[in-house]
Formats: C-alpha cells, sequence, structure tokens
C-alpha cells in the first residue's frame, strides 16, 4: 500500500515548525510536506519582524535551490538538440576556451598551466568544470588572489547572492574568462559557479534572456506563476535576515535587490518561489519529467553523476558527501532522495520511495554550509508522519 501522512503525524509536523518560529528565530515560514495527492501545508509567523503574516502563497529567496531548476532547463535545451551533455562549451561560450589552470588553487594568477581538455555541458552539471567554491578556501588565513579578482570582477559565485551587482551575462562570462581555474576539468567537485555559467550558456543556445528559457521551457508548463529573478509583489515578499550575535539583522528588504530585473539571471542562485511552484516542479520529476522532460532526462539529474575520485578531493565539509553525492546541480542521497537547499533559508527534498515531498521557506540566512534545526526537525517530522 503507497505511503500516506497520518493525522496525528500531521499534528506533530505543525507543533515542530511551530516551535522554531519567534522574532528572534525564525520570523515567519512556510513548510509544505506532500505524500501521493495529499498535501499539507503550515504558514507560520510574519513576512518580517511585527509586519504581516505569511500565507500559503508568500514569496522566498530561494537562493540555491534555483540550481535544479536551472539543470532542468539544460537538459530541456539538451533534449531540443540545442546543446549536447557532452559536448564542448567552447562554441556557445569561447570565453572558457583554452583554459589555463593554477598550479596552486591558493597560487598567484599568472602560475598555471595549460587545460588538459575542454569544458562540457557534463563538467558544469556536476560542478567539476574546475572553478567554485572548496573549503580550503574558507579556512585561509588570507584571501586567494583568485577570490580577490572574483570579486573585484563582481562576479557573485564564490560568496551570497547579488543580483544588483552582477554585470550582464556577456560581461560576466567575459570576466569569468579572464580567470585561471581552480583545478583540471574533471578533476573535482566544486560549489556553485558551474550553475551560473549554465545560464549564460542556455540563454545563448535558446537566443533567449535566461528568465524566458526558464519561463518558457518550466514555469508555463508546468504552473510555477511565481517563480523568477525578481518579483513586483513586494507585499508578499519576506523580508530577509541575516542572523548576529545581536539578534536578527535586515539584509534585504522586499523593495530590495529581488524587486527589479537583474542583468544577469543567476542560474545558481537568483530565483524566487513559493511552496506550491516548487512542489509542481517536485511532482514533475516524481512523475517521469513530461510535459517538459523525459523520463532518462530525470534519472540522469536524480542520479549520483560523481566517480570516487571527484568526491575524494572533498565538498563543502569533511562529511560532505557522507550518505550522499551529486547528481546534476544537486545533491543525491543514498536513500535515492534528492534536491537541495539555499543559503538564504530554504530547502527543497524529494523522495521517490515514499512519493514524498519535504518544502522549507524561511527568510533566515544559514550560519554555516549544514542544513538549520528547522529544516531538518520539519524534515524528520515529515517522515515520521508516514504510516
Amino acid at each position: 500500500m503507497a505511503p500516506r501522512l497520518t493525522s496525528a503525524g500531521l499534528e506533530r509536523l505543525r507543533a515542530t515548525a511551530e516551535r522554531h518560529v519567534s522574532d528572534e528565530q525564525i520570523p515567519g515560514l512556510v513548510a509544505l510536506v506532500a505524500c501521493g495527492d495529499q498535501v499539507q501545508v503550515e504558514a507560520l509567523g510574519r513576512l518580517s519582524v511585527g509586519g504581516t503574516p505569511v500565507v500559503r502563497d508568500s514569496i522566498f529567496r530561494i537562493a540555491s535551490t534555483t540550481k535544479p531548476v536551472t539543470a532542468a532547463a539544460t537538459l530541456a535545451l539538451i533534449e531540443e538538440g540545442l546543446i549536447g551533455l557532452d559536448e564542448p562549451v567552447d562554441r556557445l561560450l569561447p570565453e572558457l576556451a583554452a583554459r589555463r589552470v593554477l598550479r596552486r588553487m591558493d597560487g598567484p594568477l599568472d602560475d598555471t598551466v595549460p587545460a588538459i581538455r575542454a569544458i562540457t555541458t557534463r563538467d558544469l552539471l556536476t560542478f567539476t568544470f574546475g572553478f567554485g567554491m572548496v573549503i580550503e578556501m574558507f579556512m585561509s588565513a588570507e584571501p586567494w588572489p583568485v577570490v580577490t579578482a572574483a570579486e573585484q570582477l563582481h562576479l557573485a559565485t564564490l560568496g551570497p547572492p547579488d543580483p544588483q551587482g552582477q554585470p550582464d551575462p556577456h560581461t560576466w562570462i567575459a570576466g569569468l574568462g579572464t580567470l585561471p581555474l581552480l583545478a583540471q576539468p574533471g578533476q573535482r567537485w566544486m560549489y556553485n559557479t558551474g550553475a551560473s555559467v549554465l545560464g549564460v550558456l542556455l540563454a545563448r543556445a535558446a537566443g533567449q534572456p535566461l528568465a524566458e528559457v526558464l519561463r518558457t521551457r518550466l514555469f508555463e508548463p508546468l504552473g510555477m506563476p511565481d517563480t523568477g529573478f525578481w518579483t513586483a509583489q513586494a507585499e508578499r515578499l519576506a523580508t530577509a535576515y541575516q542572523p548576529t550575535p545581536d539578534g536578527l539583522v535586515v539584509s534585504d528588504e522586499p523593495t530590495g535587490a529581488w524587486s527589479q530585473p537583474p542583468a544577469f539571471g543567476d542560474g545558481g542562485a537568483g530565483l524566487v518561489s513559493t511552496a506550491d511552484d516548487l512542489l509542481a516542479f517536485a511532482r514533475t520529476l516524481l512523475r517521469g519529467g513530461a510535459p517538459v522532460l523525459s523520463r532518462e532526462s530525470v534519472r540522469a539529474m536524480t542520479t549520483d553523476q560523481l566517480t570516487a575520485a571527484q568526491k575524494a578531493q572533498g565538498g563543502l565539509g569533511p562529511d560532505f558527501f557522507t550518505a550522499r553525492s551529486w547528481g546534476f546541480c544537486q545533491a543525491v542521497l543514498d536513500s535515492g532522495a534528492f534536491g537541495w537547499d539555499g543559503g538564504l533559508g530554504s530547502s527543497w527534498l524529494v523522495d521517490p520511495t515514499n512519493d514524498l515531498t519535504v518544502i522549507v521557506l524561511t527568510q533566515r540566512t544559514f550560519e554555516t554550509s549544514g542544513l538549520p534545526q528547522v529544516h531538518r526537525d520539519v524534515q524528520a517530522a515529515a517522515y515520521a508522519a508516514l504510516d
């Protein structure tokens, strides 16, 4: 018999979420749990401290939960024949041709060797193209030269999202092309930048801005009207908060960085969305991809795509690849579940074995690379609610 969510379990789920909501912890959240046709939504707290109540269709910045969406759009364009999975990106991204690679990741920018091969679309999807965040750069006493150079170019790819600071896509990719890679293509997993590069690749392949690629290939066919790189409905957008030793501090107002179209639609961390939009995306993958993807594409996106050697180089912490690996732009757990989290306060977990989706949207920035307690508690409560 198919799993179901019990009434008692759903009561405990609400109580679990409520424990985390306060002006000092998380001003508001939406927690959605779906199993089969059952959908339970808890909208708790307020969009800002002292502000209006959170409702089911409140909008949140989903940051890196953007990444699986970008992967799905990439696979859609592959199915259209506009790009190839194992095709070098040089044809559409000549800025990334003939790469140079740092001898040492923390070394000077001119101490390089030639790349052993071209970067492919697969490298970007698996985050193995040779550039991105690695745990070593955050443990360094001094900023690496490549990190400083990336910051000067306003790439916003080795740190938090910055939709109003990034330049237009052509300037962005040209800037990235002036920097050496940190590792050889295919050598190791590096976080984030691959999805941002995919956004430029998709736009050039389709001859449309990335926002249009996502709208026409995913958002309209799947019924995701509130997902995009900005929103004009500031009254529905949660205020973003950064935790500090002195309490929560506003990091972005509803009329701030996500209230107008960005020059660069960041495929790595740029979207805003709602719980129901993300459920529609999850259910498409659970049901085999129709009407936007084939089953083969969904299978590739949601299964382990890394080699043991790539994982051995490390992830975002010493236990990053414990009980999980990486598919296309998202984590894949040993249990068969998949999904990814957004550092501005979101988590998105999809479990095909139990036909279960768990979405938690908050406006509190993560304090570490690990999933905050509220997300872990709601996910645990969702599994405990299964009969």
